[in-house]
């Protein structure tokens, strides 16, 4: 009897554990690029990106989106040999030539914008030429006034740039006169104006944008989603509120649904 009892107790257990579903991890590509990410190499990096992949965890438990640090120049390379499987808010206009990939498109748009010190009788016009400035930019970044040519070579070369790795940095030697124009993005401007109120009187932003981009994950194409799947998943987080909620803290917008191109 103990034994057919045990041997009952064996068949009921199996009959109620449900069977284990596999979790399917997806590695994001990541580079420091304030608002979206900052400094993704630290413990805790900070950003749009991180919290995105957080949302999207949180969501649905078929994919666990992990963040893999790489750097503006590598990523190409990177995605390429299978580092990572995508990158979100990316565009195909940044050095991608070359490099085999899948996009999804965003209607989420950004923009580069010229800042200058404010100077009395200073106005839109000293955005027109460039010829006589010194710029400060971010290394690793693709300019429309360059014709998208990241080479720090050429930068320093034709435009007299100074090449650094933070915004923050630019925009103060900005204010210091160590240099003309600097060229930031729009969104964290916006957020690092907010921060500091006192330093707005200080600086002319130009109405002339160096480039308006329109978002897009890039994604490898043997990789674990396809663009029509990551669409489905931001959509999900759209009707839910959550990706509006997100977006909104960086200054930014989802104008529609995300689509496959």
């Amino acid at each position: 009897m103990r034994a057919l009892a045990f041997c009952l107790l064996c068949c009921l257990s199996l009959l109620h554990v449900p069977a284990a579903v596999a979790v399917q991890e997806v590695r994001v590509g990541g580079y420091h690029f304030p608002p979206y990410l900052d400094k993704p190499e630290s413990p805790y990096p900070q950003g749009l990106v991180p919290e995105l992949l957080r949302a999207l965890n949180a969501a649905q438990q078929q994919y666990h989106f992990v963040l893999v640090p790489t750097s503006a120049t590598r990523r190409y390379r990177d995605l390429e040999n299978g580092r990572f499987d995508l990158m979100f808010f990316e565009s195909s206009r940044w050095g991608w030539q070359g490099t085999s990939y899948l996009a999804l498109g965003l209607d989420i748009d950004d923009a580069e914008v010229y800042v200058a010190a404010a100077a009395p009788g200073r106005g839109q016009e000293y955005f027109e030429d460039f010829n006589d400035k010194r710029m400060a930019l971010y290394n690793g970044y693709h300019y429309g006034f360059a014709s998208f040519d990241a080479d720090p070579d050429y930068l320093a070369r034709n435009f007299n740039a100074l090449l650094t790795y933070s915004h923050d940095s630019n925009l103060r030697m900005l204010l210091a006169r160590r240099v003309d124009i600097a060229v930031v993005t729009r969104s964290y401007l916006e957020l690092f104006l907010d921060r500091h109120p006192e330093v707005l009187p200080r600086l002319l932003v130009s109405d002339r944008l160096d480039q308006f981009y329109h978002h897009q994950v890039l994604l490898r194409p043997k990789g674990p989603l396809s663009p029509a799947e990551v669409a489905e998943l931001l959509n999900q987080l759209q009707a839910s509120g959550e990706l509006s909620r997100l977006l909104g803290r960086y200054r930014l917008a989802l104008g529609n649904k995300v689509s496959v191109e």
